[in-house]
């Protein structure tokens, strides 16, 4: 079937008791077991419930894997995933990768002996060269966040097979819609579910969506053991949101074209990293494994001062963090996102005191465009 009605149908399905087309939510702790050692499939709702077996069906079926696990935000998935790494192990991570996750991997996991290096993986021959008797997996944003640069995960999953690496790749910024990167030769994808696939900015999650039965046992121990799994408020809120998934995708996507380039033109903006120009140095590699540009871009307005200016005034496009929402967000990664890392170390991935991070949203963009363009005007 098609993937608006997998997203519609597949762990949606009436509830068998009542025939309610959007199902109940389980809030509840404990489930009473018939008889000693029988149950009717739960026994406790941090091992698992009917609410989070449900969301993790249809993830799985979006993305094409033979098992997903939810969490309780993206960076409890992106530990989990890390997590199937031992002291020792060495993992090759895009340069560039989100602030978080660039946090959790330098500021406590080397401490616990695994051992990170960064390379820019949209050459595949960095990454070849970064390989050591110890390394174990290849992680990758793509697009990254926020300078937008895309991998060629086909290639690289070649090259993680033939040097019997697992290859991850974090699917936040396009989503199921626009990219499939376990059809590509993935091995695993994490989402931060807050992000599109919820939309509405009203819960966190995460998600691990696998292709391999062995890495799909890891995290699901994973998830069982460190208690992290999602509750199941949160889970009906994320499988809500996944049910327009297709049709907002595709209105963030038409937004997301026109605004990047109404601001490419504008003489207040530097340069406009946004895979969907012709002038991306990846455009013609995200035309190929993308199915559309989505909604994500950043822009340099060329000093920290014309940044303030420029977001202090605006009053459609909401300063904020998090991204993915039917709102538009914009925010400063130096300051906010990406705050945590020296500042050698952002300027090394690309992230200027300049650069804005935009979030299209849903609106007019009509409007969205007027509100940029009194903003940048102080800039």
């Amino acid at each position: 079937m098609g993937f608006s009605t997998d997203a519609i149908h597949v762990g949606q399905e009436p509830d068998p008791l009542t025939g309610a087309v959007v199902a109940p939510i389980y809030q509840t702790s404990t489930y009473v077991l018939e008889e000693v050692g029988k149950s009717k499939g739960y026994d406790y709702a941090r091992t698992n419930h009917p609410n989070r077996k449900a969301l993790e069906r249809t993830l799985a079926k979006l993305e094409g894997g033979i098992g997903a696990f939810v969490f309780g935000s993206g960076m409890a998935a992106i530990d989990a995933v890390l997590r199937m790494l031992r002291p020792g192990d060495h993992a090759i991570v895009t340069k560039g990768v989100y602030g978080g996750a660039h946090r959790l991997m330098t500021r406590f996991l080397m401490d616990f002996g695994l051992e990170f290096t960064f390379v820019d993986t949209t050459r595949v021959d960095q990454i070849e060269q970064a390989v050591k008797p110890n390394t174990r997996m290849i992680y990758v944003d793509t697009p990254t966040n926020p300078t937008l640069l895309v991998t060629d995960i086909a290639g690289v999953s070649s090259l993680a097979r033939a040097r019997n690496l697992t290859f991850v790749v974090d699917n936040t910024f396009m989503s199921p819609y626009f990219q499939n990167p376990l059809a590509l030769g993935a091995d695993v994808v994490i989402h931060s579910a807050t992000k599109y696939l919820n939309g509405h900015s009203d819960c966190t999650a995460g998600a691990v969506i696998l292709s391999r039965p062995q890495d799909a046992a890891k995290i699901q121990f994973v998830q069982r053991a460190a208690g992290a799994g999602l509750a199941p408020m949160d889970c009906f809120l994320v499988s809500r949101g996944v049910k327009t998934l297709a049709v907002r995708m595709d209105r963030h996507n038409s937004n997301g074209i026109t605004i990047a380039k109404h601001l490419e033109k504008h003489p207040k903006v530097k340069h406009v990293n946004y895979p969907g120009l012709p002038s991306h140095p990846q455009h013609k590699l995200a035309q190929r494994q993308q199915r559309g540009f989505g909604a994500m871009m950043s822009f340099d307005v060329g000093s920290e001062s014309a940044v303030r200016n420029t977001l202090n005034a605006l009053r459609i496009c909401s300063l904020g963090e998090s991204l993915g929402g039917v709102e538009t967000l914009i925010c400063h990664p130096a300051s906010m996102t990406h705050a945590s890392m020296a500042p050698e170390v952002r300027r090394e991935f690309g992230i200027t005191d300049g650069l804005i991070r935009l979030s299209v949203g849903i609106e007019d963009v009509e409007d969205l465009i007027a509100d940029l363009d009194q903003g940048l005007a102080l800039a």
